[in-house]
């Protein structure tokens, strides 16, 4: 690890102030950064540590029912809040659905939206990676990617986006809320993480020295809540980021489908939406049919990166099973593996 200084700012002010030399880096919990300033991925200058910045760490209910959380709410903190996971439950589900409980107490919800990819190219100095160092070369087109991108992705980077988070937050068209050198400002989530193109480098549409103050769902996304589920197949049952994932959300009534919501998650360099597939199932029955249609219209674009051509199949699967468990109703109670695939009721069907 290289020798940097270390601030602490009393305001947002003073930390956007600090985080706009160069070679500034934001610290919260620390869950990604750290480990990548650790084996030389990172190297800030300047580390700002922003845990302690007034109002930050706040969950509040909009008047319109509408939810603002501040951005060092903990990931935690968030699944469990009971207002919270009742009106968002696929929110809750994956945010239970990531890494492991001791991560969960200490990551925030900031840091969440501003993780990097987990390619082992880009953790690894020894290997060519455009992200890391640009015009160097991807690795990972001729090397081992079965778990890379097979949307958005260019011949510049095939990287995945590893937030379970951020997937169904995209769906119910979150705003993050930020501050910078020249002010406030609102990024839609969707809007946030960039697809690679011929600079994968530029992972977001921050600026430099802009800071994630908070996030807001909108009150009409709520009205989901009835039926709403996260599905996350992952290569081990737990602590594991997902191989594919999928967010379905519908809102029904009287056998059809009013409102659909679906995105998917480890499969492109961004939480992935789906809106054909949304626009396909709205007005329709909520049959398999349906949702076998609406899953071929949210991988109609797929193309494999490499060797990987499995995930495609897999992705389709997946958003056809969570239409499915969604249109059967949101759980009581959150299932006792959050997100996974597999039922825990006897005699239900194992078979994404």
């Amino acid at each position: 690890m290289n020798r940097f200084d270390y601030v602490r700012p009393a305001s947002v002010a003073e930390a956007v102030a600090a985080g706009s030399e160069p070679g500034s880096a934001f610290l919260g919990a620390g869950t990604n950064l750290l480990d990548l300033m650790k084996v030389g991925v990172a190297r800030p200058g300047r580390v700002i540590d922003v845990t302690r910045l007034p109002g930050l760490d706040r969950i509040e209910w909009l008047p319109d029912g509408g939810v603002r959380i501040g951005a060092m709410v903990r990931n935690s903190d968030l699944a469990y809040d009971e207002r919270f996971s009742r009106s968002f439950p696929a929110v809750a589900e994956a945010l239970l659905s990531g890494a492991s409980a001791q991560l969960r107490n200490a990551a925030t919800v900031g840091g969440n939206l501003m993780q990097h990819t987990r390619c082992a190219y880009f953790h690894d100095l020894a290997s060519a990676c455009n992200r890391r160092v640009p015009g160097s070369g991807c690795d990972a087109l001729e090397g081992e990617n079965r778990l890379h991108a097979v949307l958005g992705w260019s011949e510049h980077c095939i990287a995945t986006h590893p937030s379970d988070f951020c997937v169904p937050l995209v769906a119910l068209d979150a705003v993050v809320e930020v501050e910078g050198p020249h002010g406030a400002r609102e990024i839609a989530i969707d809007r946030l993480h960039a697809l690679p193109g011929a600079t994968p480098e530029q992972e977001t549409a921050l600026a430099p020295g802009e800071l994630i103050v908070a996030l807001r769902l909108p009150a009409d996304a709520a009205a989901f809540s009835r039926n709403a589920r996260y599905l996350k197949l992952r290569e081990r049952t737990s602590y594991a980021f997902a191989v594919v994932s999928a967010a379905a959300m519908l809102e029904v009534e009287g056998g059809t489908i009013l409102r659909a919501r679906v995105a998917l998650g480890g499969v492109a360099a961004k939480p992935w939406r789906a809106p054909e597939a949304e626009a396909a199932l709205e007005g329709a029955a909520p049959t398999a049919q349906a949702f076998a249609k609406a899953a071929g219209l949210a991988l109609a674009e797929a193309q494999p990166s490499g060797d990987n051509a499995f995930k495609i199949e897999l992705a389709r699967r997946i958003v056809a099973r969570a239409l499915t468990l969604a249109s059967e109703g949101t759980p009581a109670a959150m299932p006792a593996l959050p997100a996974s695939p597999f039922s825990t009721k006897i005699g239900a069907n194992h078979v994404a």
